[in-house]
């Protein structure tokens, strides 16, 4: 069954900790934005039985916008 991860708990903040980091950053923002899109696409393909490797594609993406904003976090 298809989780939707949680983006806050992989980061190791909670939500009103990135919503502050959030404020001073529109990039980061940008890329939550990104990031919650690429993961109900990854929830939907999951759901729909779609092929492995789009699946497997679209984790990928979803991972690497993922260590982006991890990356922003850290130096925040």
């Amino acid at each position: 069954m298809p989780v939707k991860h949680n983006l806050y708990a992989d980061l190791g903040v909670t939500a009103e900790e990135f919503e502050a980091l959030k404020k001073g950053s529109a990039h980061l923002a940008e890329l939550e934005t990104r990031y919650l899109q690429k993961d109900k696409e990854v929830v939907e393909a999951e759901q729909s039985a779609a092929a492995d490797d789009i699946v497997t594609r679209l984790r990928k993406e979803r991972l690497e916008i993922k260590d982006k904003i991890a990356s922003l976090v850290k130096s925040a």
